[in-house]
């Protein structure tokens, strides 16, 4: 009996403590000039809540509960929270007009209970608002080079109002999408904090900020991805978005805990750099004809290989690009998807949702597809599904780790597939890196030095068609004479190779031969291996000598 007087009294001083809650909420919706709603009593809009994910509307104190076109109803436990306002300011600036309602923390906890409401499949992956701002365009314009950038970050640090944050995210992110940078890293070191592009492959000092300055830009950009603010020792991954003019760009996010704080890296995912036709990618002529043959074949296996950041999902890409036709039905499996191609099924691994690369593969098979697109074999199951995927009628795309194209036949050996089965199934291996390529304007001519044309002669002296080699004693460089003169070079291209897997081959792969043994096979075809691809290119003109011996070993 007492047992029981207990609950009942612990119910009667919950139940008393949510109504005198409830009150001091609307006397201190009086005193804000705000309304009060009670939301245990609300019909909750499922779609409004989708507009702030539920760990950031938990984390910041508010539910956004109604909503009519831009116009938004938003229950808020307190306007002077610091991550309430955040948000709010965020919810501004993409447009929308919110409408304060004071509410207590049992309503809150009401509204939040509808999240479970929210399906899966139309549930946003986003990881909190997208942003979508005149600073971020207009800064994309008003910045033409890297001097720009960086004076124009350093005005806005100099900003004191209470928005400068913001506004340095914003000119960070206007500076970087200017330049065609790749990523953005912010490293905190003991006394500093410093600010990198990763421009063309290569990372560039942009300036250095103080560490107060770094602690606020962090927590801003972590409500931005969705990342926890409170979590400091642990690696976390988010993203965000920015709705530009003409394009959406997204904002892949990464903190990882360091010595002097946690170092941030924003990988920037713009599908107008991705748009490179097969033509323009870089292939040599003869390599071009027998990618185009192999890729118009209605099944095998298309495996390209190279290390992160080679350009490999990009080619593969192109390869989808020109190939797609309504007639043809095309699956993807990514990681992630960097870029959404119109009229092709598209789907993205889920680790938390057991979807990765293998278990994606068997469902994209039972939906009939002519064409899968693979973002990348890592184990010995996604190899043996795409495999036989190729073997029984369907034309596979897919990626590697290896550092040649010969490379590829050994590693599947490594990942468990059968030798006799790997030849059958493949139509062609590649391997590719990015060079640099100088502009236009800003190159000059210099003799090749003895060294270097003993090392040229060397290289090239193994190509079965000699006209593809420009006879010349000069190379290109930098007009500065500066290799590390960012504003010298204006884009990335590939170098390739490419192994065709014809009868010959398929015999030899059938017995297991080291990749030396390959690489003396695949030259008899008389394709540029990847060596003899990039010098001719700086022979041309289109780069340097130096670059070249940055990205492969010519020794």
């Amino acid at each position: 009996m007492v047992l029981f007087d207990d609950k009942r009294r612990e119910e009667k001083t919950r139940l008393f403590r949510e109504k005198e809650e409830e009150g001091l909420q609307k006397i201190l919706s009086s005193k804000y000039g705000l309304l009060y709603r009670d939301l245990n009593q609300t019909s909750i809009d499922t779609d409004a809540l989708r507009i702030v994910p539920e760990a950031i509307a938990r984390e910041s104190k508010l539910a956004v509960f109604e909503k009519l076109n831009k116009n938004l109803k938003v229950g808020i436990l307190s306007p002077n929270d610091p991550k309430t306002k955040d948000i709010l300011d965020e919810l501004q600036k993409e447009g929308y007009s919110p409408k304060l309602f004071m509410v207590s923390n049992k309503s809150l906890r009401s509204a939040w209970e509808r999240y479970k409401d929210i399906s899966f499949s139309t549930e946003t992956t986003a990881g909190v608002l997208d942003i979508s701002n005149r600073q971020i365009e207009e800064g994309v314009r008003q910045n033409k080079t890297l001097g720009d950038v960086e004076s124009g970050i350093k005005q806005t640090l100099s900003l004191k109002k209470s928005y400068r944050i913001s506004r340095i995210v914003e000119s960070i992110l206007a500076g970087a999408i200017s330049l065609k940078a790749s990523d953005v890293h912010i490293e905190p070191e003991e006394s500093y904090v410093r600010l990198r592009f990763r421009l063309n492959g290569i990372l560039t000092d942009i300036l250095r900020m103080d560490l107060e300055t770094y602690g606020l830009l962090l927590s801003r950009l972590k409500l931005l991805s969705g990342l926890k603010l409170n979590l400091k020792k642990e690696a976390q991954d988010g993203r965000f978005s920015i709705k530009l003019e003409k394009t959406d760009i997204e904002i892949r996010a990464s903190s990882l805990p360091g010595a002097y704080g946690e170092s941030i890296v924003l990988r920037i995912l713009n599908p107008e750099t991705l748009k490179i036709s097969l033509e323009n990618l870089g292939l040599d002529e003869d390599v071009l004809k027998v990618v185009l043959r192999e890729i118009e074949k209605p099944n095998g296996l298309i495996l390209n290989t190279g290390p992160t950041g080679s350009g490999k999902t990009t080619t593969l890409y192109a390869f989808l690009r020109k190939i797609h036709r309504p007639e043809i039905k095309i699956i993807t499996i990514e990681d992630p998807v960097e870029y959404h191609l119109p009229g092709i099924v598209q789907t993205q691994v889920n680790p938390k949702k057991n979807y990765n690369f293998s278990s994606g593969l068997r469902s994209a098979l039972r939906q009939d597809p002519d064409i899968i697109m693979v973002g990348e074999i890592r184990d010995e199951e996604t190899a043996r599904i795409a495999v036989h995927a190729s073997l029984t009628g369907h034309l596979v795309l897919s990626t590697l780790h290896t550092n040649s194209a010969a490379g590829t036949f050994p590693r599947l050996l490594d990942l468990g597939i059968d030798p006799k089965t790997i030849g059958p199934s493949v139509n062609i291996a590649m391997a590719q890196r990015l060079i640099r390529h100088l502009d236009e304007g800003r190159k000059k001519k210099v003799p090749i030095s003895d060294k270097d044309k003993v090392l040229v002669e060397k290289i090239l002296s193994g190509v079965a068609d000699k006209s593809k080699i420009p006879q010349t004693d000069y190379l290109w460089v930098p007009d500065t004479g500066d290799e590390n003169d960012v504003a010298a070079y204006a884009e990335r291209r590939g170098i390739f190779e490419v192994v065709v897997v014809d009868e010959e081959m398929e015999k030899l792969i059938s017995a297991m031969p080291a990749e030396r043994e390959i690489e003396e096979l695949a030259k008899k075809r008389g394709l540029l291996d990847m060596k003899e691809d990039a010098v001719i290119k700086a022979l041309k003109g289109m780069t340097s000598l130096e670059e070249v011996k940055r990205v492969i070993e010519l020794g």
